[in-house]
């Protein structure tokens, strides 16, 4: 008889972007290991993105419960719409923030701990409370962000002492944005005190970065394994490549995520190079911050650029197999060393060169080399990456850039899904 798991998730289709890729994949393949997924989800979720595309994805049969949800958000979208959605995206400018900004940001950080979903937890505990002990399932799993959704799980540890895994998809006081909420002295200890609990508590961690597994091992003394995100194995119709050199972007890129070496580049191969200029093409699908726009006009890159803004994932992967280049872009900072982007490992299933840029000793910089799918480079490695660029670009014109993929398997949905049944059966 299969294991029977509720997993609490607030990404659920029709929600769009990275952060319902994980579960749905997951839920996709779990019954393939004797695992039988019940999702618990809002009724009335406050999505930033919605790509209704996801929803083919989801089993047949499968038991999705849902509950209402207060959102915060909706109040503070009286104030100014823009502005709070930037901000439920993680998109957060640090330079000439204006007053509803600041106002903003305070009022998340500060009043809603650890987020502005706090306020699903006490109803959730109340109904999965009743609906675990009615149907005599002894293990829950939470997925985070948001990370108040651990405080669901760590609620229903305590009171039912039933098994509960932990997933976070990204760090909690470490990552990106967190010090950029503007929070008191008593605020980030709440935090950094949440967190602890929750480490501590829950029967097995998992994490998608190997950077997030050791900052975590020094948290806890629980179980904690390495589960990346990864690529579907799917038929893709045959995809005719751009004629014009692209490189592409896939997601969001938020202001901090500036490689202004790469601009610089981009802009100077154009003055000295008249072919390259003909046949060059930036592009970018997703949400891309102000500042970056900026950069990219100041240096001259406007009519060499394409914005798509959000488009559907399957128009994304399109986009990738169709481009010559795939940039995977990450903040240059110690704390993102582990964040690893979903689109990795579909840009490395798309067989198309990948140029990284981020931060010293990444997890993204680790993988990109073991799988042999493009280079990596630091943000002072402006001559290294020109180079590379003319390399790509020369192979290009030969008709001859590609790439050879390493052990991509490992990295497929279906294997991903496997490991993760393994940890479940064992709880």
């Amino acid at each position: 008889m299969a294991k029977k798991v509720v997993i609490v998730s607030y990404y659920w289709p029709p929600a769009g972007g990275p952060g319902v890729q994980r579960w749905l994949k997951f839920v996709k393949y779990l019954r393939n290991f004797d695992i039988e997924p019940i999702l618990f989800v809002p009724k009335n979720p406050n999505y930033p993105m919605l790509d209704e595309t996801f929803s083919e994805d989801i089993p047949e049969d499968i038991t999705v419960l849902k509950q209402s949800i207060f959102e915060p958000y909706a109040i503070a979208n009286l104030f100014s719409k823009k502005k709070t959605k930037k901000i439920s995206k993680g998109i957060i400018a640090k330079e000439k923030q204006t007053f509803i900004e600041k106002l903003l940001l305070y009022i998340r950080g500060n009043f809603f701990i650890p987020d502005a979903r706090k306020y699903w937890i006490k109803p959730s505990v109340a109904y999965l409370k009743t609906y675990l002990t009615e149907n005599a399932i002894d293990t829950i799993i939470t997925t985070g962000p948001p990370h108040s959704l651990h405080l669901i799980g760590l609620k229903l540890r305590k009171s039912l002492n039933i098994k509960w895994l932990a997933d976070f998809r990204d760090p909690w006081t470490t990552i990106g944005y967190h010090d950029q909420l503007k929070l008191t002295k008593k605020s980030q200890a709440k935090h950094k005190k949440l967190e602890a609990e929750v480490l501590q508590t829950a029967d097995q961690i998992v994490t998608t970065s190997f950077t997030t597994k050791k900052e975590f091992s020094c948290l806890t003394q629980q179980p904690i394994e390495v589960i990346t995100n990864g690529y579907d194995v799917e038929k893709y119709p045959t995809t005719i490549m751009d004629e014009k050199f692209t490189i592409s972007h896939i997601g969001s890129l938020l202001s901090e995520r500036n490689p202004e070496i790469l601009w610089e580049v981009l802009a100077e191969l154009i003055q000295e190079n008249e072919a390259f200029a003909s046949d060059v093409q930036l592009q970018f699908a997703g949400v891309v911050s102000e500042r970056i726009q900026r950069k990219i006009e100041a240096v001259g890159l406007s009519d060499y650029t394409t914005y798509f803004g959000y488009v559907s994932h399957q128009k994304a992967l399109q986009l990738q197999r169709a481009s010559q280049i795939l940039l995977v872009i990450e903040i240059d900072a110690e704390k993102t060393k582990g964040i690893i982007a979903g689109k990795l490992f579909e840009y490395m299933a798309a067989e198309r060169p990948i140029i990284g840029i981020g931060p010293k000793d990444a997890d993204i910089a680790k993988i990109i080399q073991e799988t042999n799918t493009g280079t990596y480079f630091l943000y002072t490695h402006k001559a290294k990456l020109k180079t590379q660029i003319v390399a790509y670009y020369e192979a290009y014109k030969k008709q001859q850039l590609k790439v050879s993929p390493i052990g991509l398997q490992q990295y497929s949905r279906k294997a991903l899904t496997k490991k993760l049944a393994e940890v479940l059966h064992k709880l």
